[in-house]
């Protein structure tokens, strides 16, 4: 397990409170046990640099839900802040796809994605994610107050 470099990936996103629902006050611990709970299956993206390996973004990919539901996938995805507009999510992306097909999901499904979130909207839109559901006021922004999030979903 990569804590360390992923705990520096996971804190400023949940503290800004602005893209997952995580409790913004979640300790790394709590984080962290939720990030690499039993069900999911971590990944992270890096890169080699004069100091070894960096890690620049994680992914987890776990079955959506139980029973009749286990063959839609589901992930979550962070980039390290350094790491924005380098292709990191889209590569996370494209890898998780390729994960889910070759483990046997049918499809892949974002729960929540905030609608505030457009550049995450569009990358997930260029792999073939649709908007299949709205969620009026679901997601309280730290921000903007209560705004709307999308159920999107993807066919393999």
């Amino acid at each position: 397990m990569d804590a360390d470099p992923v705990w520096k990936i996971l804190e400023p996103t949940i503290r800004a409170g602005e893209t997952y629902t995580l409790p913004r006050d979640f300790t790394r611990k709590q984080s962290l046990d939720y990030w690499y709970a039993p069900s999911h299956d971590v990944f992270v993206a890096e890169e080699d640099d004069d100091q070894g390996k960096e890690i620049l973004g994680t992914y987890y990919l776990r079955a959506n839900q139980m029973g009749g539901g286990s063959h839609v996938a589901n992930c979550g995805y962070m980039t390290a802040s350094s790491a924005t507009g380098r292709g990191i999510a889209s590569a996370m992306c494209t890898h998780s796809l390729d994960q889910a097909r070759a483990r046997g999901f049918r499809a892949m499904q974002f729960n929540i994605v905030i609608s505030t979130n457009e550049q995450a909207i569009r990358l997930w839109q260029k792999f073939g994610f649709e908007i299949v559901g709205r969620l009026p006021g679901a997601f309280d922004h730290p921000a903007q107050g209560y705004v709307d999030a999308f159920v999107m979903y993807c066919s393999l």
